[in-house]
């Protein structure tokens, strides 16, 4: 807060209490030193019903009198003018950064003995699922749904299709510092409209679809750009987050159109770091949930 504004505060509160003080008083004086309240305002209907002008009762401004005292030991204690930080030292941000203090100590209590663990060994405790469950529809179930089925763009974490590699290692590494996938444009490259149109019958077919088979024989030849991330057989190469051309599993949908939209503009899919967001050992309880919902079986089997 800025002087001008921090004097402006000061001066508001003051004027208040002040007026307030003022307003009290001057009510108060109003009371006749014999105690009677006979004053009127001189409104009378039929005939005896007369408008009286009374002060409080004493003990009502008394009580009010306190409040304002009450008031005045506040701002004297806790921050509420302008700048003055009050002669307590308390602030909004030492009360949060206390309450995070403790509650990042009772969950490094509940989270400790996970520190450093690999994932699938993190999995085969119930409490780590449990607690994995919950940090995944906090922070993972906005993208890849509350079913882990993903969505269009967002893959489904519940089969053993892995874009950056499945193993434990690879999971973690991809959940602790993000992914970035970068499919570049293609069109120029690959000759124009026609280039795209055969690369993607081509495409079409390395999965089984079918397609022009004269489409795709000449994409063939054109898929020599694509082989240097997919492979020259288009089974991908999840070191570089290129996916499998062969199966039917498709991030974006496998019809002609989708194949030809990502070919001829790119894709550039990214998942978040979460190890800025919720710490390393968080991430590896939350990265053992997502392993367990497709080795769930083989977690089971080796559990105690």
């Amino acid at each position: 807060m800025t002087t001008g504004w921090s004097l402006y505060v000061i001066i508001l509160v003051v004027l208040n209490i002040v007026a307030t003080t003022w307003l009290l008083w001057w009510t108060a004086r109003k009371r006749k030193s014999d105690g009677s309240t006979a004053e009127t305002t001189g409104h009378v209907w039929d005939g005896d019903l007369t408008e009286y002008n009374k002060p409080l009762p004493k003990w009502w401004i008394i009580l009010f009198y306190l409040t304002i005292f009450y008031s005045i030991g506040y701002l004297a204690w806790y921050p509420g003018m302008g700048n003055f930080a009050g002669t307590s030292g308390w602030s909004s941000a030492k009360e949060h950064d206390a309450d995070k203090a403790d509650a990042d100590a009772r969950l490094a209590q509940a989270y400790g003995k996970f520190d450093g663990m690999a994932i699938d060994q993190i999995a085969k405790d119930p409490d780590a699922l449990a607690f994995g469950s919950r940090l995944y529809a906090n922070h993972c179930a906005m993208c890849h749904g509350s079913d882990a089925r993903g969505a269009k763009g967002f893959p489904n974490l519940t089969d053993n299709d892995w874009q950056w590699g499945g193993s434990p290692d690879e999971i973690l590494t991809t959940i602790l510092h993000g992914r970035q996938a970068a499919m570049p444009p293609l069109e120029a490259v690959l000759g124009g409209d026609v280039g795209v149109t055969e690369v993607s019958a081509y495409v079409q077919s390395l999965s089984g679809m079918k397609t022009d088979p004269a489409l795709a024989a000449a994409g063939q030849a054109r898929f020599a750009v694509c082989a240097a991330c997919h492979g020259p057989d288009g089974k991908g190469n999840p070191a570089l987050g290129a996916p499998n051309l062969t199966d039917d599993i498709w991030l974006y949908a496998s019809d002609f159109d989708t194949i030809g939209t990502g070919i001829r503009m790119g894709r550039n899919g990214m998942m978040p770091a979460h190890l800025p967001i919720i710490g390393e050992t968080r991430t590896r309880i939350a990265a053992a949930y997502v392993w367990s919902l497709s080795h769930g079986d083989k977690a089971a089997a080796t559990a105690p």
